[in-house]
């Protein structure tokens, strides 16, 4: 009888603390240059309630004062008042032009567009100047990190370690490799896997998050079990477990 509670306890402490292998990121060696696949690096198109930037220079700055938004602001949070944000219709706003669609285009393409619009009002439409860049990068960090919410990056590129090392890191807890992301786009929501433990997370795909990512750190089984992170804790509370059975046993025996 003892033997047996003291090899469950040994395999019960082997099968619940948490490794090291689970909670080491970039496991493994880089991948020369020549091996790497080419990263995703298709434009991302604009949304509904994406925010943007736009700046306007001309020669008669005078005049383009007419086409800018009024309102002032600074940081991501001032940005959503003095910033164009893109309505449930696909459209941005703009004084004495009115409506824009600019739905599923790129920044590139509304900067276009807009330099288009605003050349039927100068006499040298040659020489306006716009600038069009999304209102820095939004982005849901939950699950298993340490500081889980919603976060903006004044970046034009975020990607996935950006995005976990501004939320607090993944916990103790944390499955590394069980890192979804869920992507809503115009034809559709998406989830996509990431393994962080694996030096191929630098050629995936998806290593750049996108605007309105949601990112999902899943718990390890052993969170569930409650039994303890090292192997110390869960063999303290495994020999608890087994003191408590063994107790019940021999208070039974003695009935």
């Amino acid at each position: 009888m003892k033997k047996f509670f003291l090899y469950a306890a040994v395999l019960s402490l082997l099968s619940s603390c948490i490794s090291t292998k689970q909670v080491t990121s970039f496991q493994g060696e880089p991948v020369s240059k020549s091996e790497i696949t080419k990263l995703n690096s298709e434009p991302y198109r604009l949304q509904v309630n994406d925010i943007l930037y736009i700046d306007i220079k001309a020669e008669n700055q005078e005049l383009v004062t007419l086409f800018k938004n009024s309102a002032s602001g600074g940081g991501a949070g001032g940005l959503y008042f003095s910033g164009y944000t893109i309505d449930s219709h696909g459209n941005i706003r703009i004084p004495y032009i009115g409506e824009v669609n600019v739905l599923g285009y790129t920044e590139k393409e509304t900067r276009e567009k807009l330099e288009m619009e605003l050349g039927k009002f100068l006499k040298n439409p040659e020489t306006v100047f716009v600038t069009v860049k999304l209102g820095g990068i939004n982005f849901i960090v939950t699950g298993e990190v340490g500081s889980p919410g919603t976060k903006n990056l004044a970046q034009n590129q975020v990607s996935i370690i950006d995005a976990i090392a501004n939320s607090g890191e993944i916990s103790t807890y944390g499955d590394r490799e069980n890192v979804l992301i869920i992507r809503k786009s115009l034809d559709g929501v998406k989830k996509y896997k990431i393994n962080m433990n694996e030096m191929a997370i630098f050629e995936s795909e998806n290593f750049y998050i996108q605007p309105n990512d949601i990112i999902y750190v899943a718990p390890l089984k052993q969170k569930s079990w409650g039994i303890g992170t090292t192997g110390l804790q869960a063999f303290t509370t495994v020999v608890s477990v087994l003191s408590f059975v063994v107790t019940s046993v021999l208070l039974v025996k003695n009935l």
